[in-house]
Parts: C-alpha cells; structure tokens; sequence
C-alpha cells in the first residue's frame, strides 16, 4: 500500500511540474520548422511567449501552440532600428528588442522556472543571451540555442 501512495505522490509532483512548464521561446523566419518541431513537443498545458521575427506582415501565418502560450509576430519592415538612427530595423533587432522588454518586466524568479529556447539568427540570440546572463543574472547552461551558435555566444567566452 505505502507504495501506491508514493507512486501517486510522485505522478500528482509530475503534473504539477508540468502545470508550472513555462517557456519563452524565439525564432525567425530561418528557423520555422525548427520552431514547429519544439513547439510540438511542449505538453498541452505549457504556458509561456514565443517571439516571431520575419521580415514583412506578408509572412505573418497560423502557427499551432499550446493554448497558454502567446505568439507575438514581430514584421522588421513595420519597424524601426535603433531609437533615433532613422534606420530600418535589421536582422534580430526587433526579436531581441522584444525579448529583452518581456524578460525585464516578467522574468523572475518566481514560483515557476522558464524555460528559454532561441531559435533564429546569431546577432538577435547574442544579444538576447548577453541581455539575459548579464543583466537579469540568468544562468547560461539554462538557455537552450541552435547548436551552430553554442561557443560563439558572448557568455562562451
């Protein structure tokens, strides 16, 4: 009997676990498909953000998340780059941009850990990486990034 009832313990410690999967999540127009095959992984009841880089609203399209989770699609041709350049937004600018503001204001260390992932190109993941392990003091090895990056980013050093 004792063991069915730690077995219980354990499988509601499981589901409760899998109620606090909390993610942020970006990617760019380069890494759709890698984005799609994560995003299906996640358990149902994951909740979190995912970030959008593409390069004009045209390539804006329906993209299946699970259903507490927020996709933001950021179009770089709608924005601007650096405040008061008078220059068009570049590549990863827009997607770090909006990572960065988000983790300031929602990332903390709360009853839930978030799990960050970071698909697309390396100028947006460097920053948002440097952003993240410099300013906000989140651990490197806690952040997942495309494998092609991994020695390369500013916390590699």
């Amino acid at each position: 009997m004792e063991t069915s009832i730690e077995t219980r313990s354990s499988r509601a410690a499981r589901r409760a676990a899998r109620r606090r999967s909390h993610h942020l999540v970006t990617a760019d127009e380069t890494s759709l498909v890698d984005l799609e095959m994560f995003l299906a992984t996640l358990p149902l009841c994951a909740s979190g953000r995912v970030f959008i880089e593409v390069p004009t609203a045209d390539d804006i399209r329906p993209i299946q998340v699970p259903g507490r989770m927020t996709v933001t699609w950021l179009a770089r041709a709608d924005r601007s780059g650096a405040p008061g350049s008078g220059r068009s937004c570049a590549r990863g600018e827009a997607v770090a941009r909006a990572t960065c503001a988000w983790a300031d204001e929602m990332l903390y260390d709360g009853e839930y850990e978030t799990h960050i992932t970071l698909f697309g190109g390396y100028l947006g993941t460097a920053d948002i990486v440097d952003h993240l392990t410099g300013d906000l003091g989140v651990d490197a090895a806690s952040i997942r990034v495309p494998e092609r990056f991994v020695g390369l980013l500013p916390t590699d050093r």
